[in-house]
């Protein structure tokens, strides 16, 4: 990836401008009004576009960090040599925190889509599925999300390193939500990273521990040319760099007062900058911003895949860290992105639990003689939109969360209705969506029966 180009020294141009006499100073700081409300455009991007009349690109430039310097804020975190990182709150991202507030914590009001229990079960597992396998691709783990799934679904055992990774990522995930009550400790973070990295690592003794003082410092690099990216704090400020990530996680201090959701994702930024870990430090990171965001009451985050989102747009990921380490620390690059992300996955998932719940009222309604219950539905419902699907006692209890005897019964009773048929592997009984499964559920409606039978299609 490349380095985005430096922006003009501040200082120098403020020189020039003012060498250029008090008129002309006037007249360039004037222009900063307007350039407060104008996108949030780092000098890489900005010097590409044509500047306002009668202004050079680097007055344009003063003019906007001038605006800019006025908002900042400082942050607790700083980088290697000192200098504290830094961001401001521009109308663009103020409206952001607004829909996250509106939409992700607190007595919202919700549609149907979430408040059906089993509706909300459904997405909640298939959402920390998609997050454990997008969060493990950013990461370069190589496997389709199709295989992925079959695999947390049946709870076989990973074939590979990448499965391994998707595998402890829910792991992690999981582990996150019986802990997000509590505050967030340097151990809980070893513990996470222990999770994260177990059986992936060249050293296996490097997972759940901070590098050494003794080891060569892992830095940030581009692996099409070994471009330095970034190079992390030493390791021997390790220790109280993460003691200080926590007490800023958890509210400490509170002033000045940081908006939870910029906490949150100054959190991601925070580990990710401080690199402690052999590997495995992207995908911490953004465990920690859900840990943060759950342990601030943004409970609809848990429903929410931001990796997958974040996979799709993993240049602009990445890009926005480099931004923000080239322009004096400003942070304001990384947050912009994290909340366009975020509110995009709240949007995507009202849209997707909406057309779930139409599906399912349509096949309700089809099925209204059938006296099936809502799990039930969901897996004819499924199987009408994918004939190929494919069923156990283990994959249905998962993504339902219901213990194996439930499953048993919902899938046995499905096949007995005529709606799935079974077959063995070896000794595991499957289910697979009746060959005729349309024309069957149009004769369920009618309160036609249907004879139980078993499949032996290959």
């Amino acid at each position: 990836m490349r380095l985005p180009d430096q922006p003009p020294n501040f200082d120098a141009v403020l020189g020039r401008t003012m060498e250029a006499g008090a008129l002309r100073l006037s007249h360039v700081l004037a222009a900063s009004r307007s350039a407060a409300t104008e996108p949030y455009l780092h000098w890489d991007d900005l010097r590409h576009r044509e500047p306002p009349s009668d202004l050079s690109l680097q007055e344009w430039w003063l003019a906007t960090k001038w605006a800019r310097r006025a908002q900042m804020r400082e942050l607790p975190l700083d980088d290697a040599s000192g200098r504290l990182f830094q961001y401001s709150l521009p109308d663009a991202i103020l409206r952001l925190l607004h829909v996250v507030d509106q939409r992700a914590s607190g007595e919202i009001v919700l549609s149907e889509a979430v408040t059906d229990p089993g509706a909300r079960r459904r997405y909640l597992v298939d959402s920390l599925m998609e997050e454990a396998i997008a969060s493990s691709q950013i990461e370069g783990a190589a496997t389709t999300r199709k295989v992925a799934k079959e695999m947390l679904r049946t709870g076989r055992r990973p074939r590979d390193i990448s499965e391994t990774m998707i595998l402890n990522n829910y792991r992690a995930i999981m582990r996150i939500g019986e802990l997000k009550e509590e505050p967030l400790t340097s151990q809980a973070v070893l513990e996470l990273h222990r999770i994260l990295t177990d059986g992936t690592l060249d050293d296996p003794s490097a997972a759940g521990r901070l590098q050494r003082p003794d080891e060569e410092r892992v830095t940030v690099v581009d692996p099409s040319d070994d471009t330095v990216l970034h190079v992390p704090p030493p390791a021997e400020q390790l220790p109280s760099r993460l003691e200080r990530l926590c007490r800023f996680a958890n509210g400490e201090p509170d002033e000045p007062f940081v908006h939870p959701v910029v906490r949150a994702i100054v959190v991601h930024l925070w580990l990710a900058c401080d690199h402690p870990f052999e590997d495995g430090n992207g995908r911490t990171a953004r465990a920690l911003f859900y840990w943060v965001m759950a342990a601030q009451g943004y409970w609809l985050t848990e429903y929410l895949s931001i990796s997958r989102l974040l996979y799709t747009a993993r240049s602009r990921y990445r890009r926005s860290f480099l931004l923000t380490e080239s322009d004096d620390l400003d942070a304001t690059y990384f947050l912009s992105l994290q909340l366009e992300i975020i509110v995009r996955a709240i949007d995507e998932m009202h849209a997707h639990l909406r057309t779930q719940m139409d599906e399912l009222r349509q096949t309700e309604e089809l099925l209204r003689r059938s006296d099936l219950n809502h799990r039930q539905l969901a897996v004819v419902g499924y199987a009408l939109r994918h004939p190929d699907a494919d069923f156990t006692y283990q994959s249905h209890a998962r993504s339902h969360r219901v213990v194996r005897q439930s499953a048993r019964n919902d899938l046995t009773g499905l096949a007995e209705k005529g709606f799935l048929e079974s077959y063995r592997v070896g000794r595991v009984v499957h289910f697979r969506p009746a060959m005729d499964l349309p024309g069957i559920t149009a004769e369920s409606s009618s309160g036609a029966s249907r004879r139980p039978f078993t499949s032996q299609r290959r």
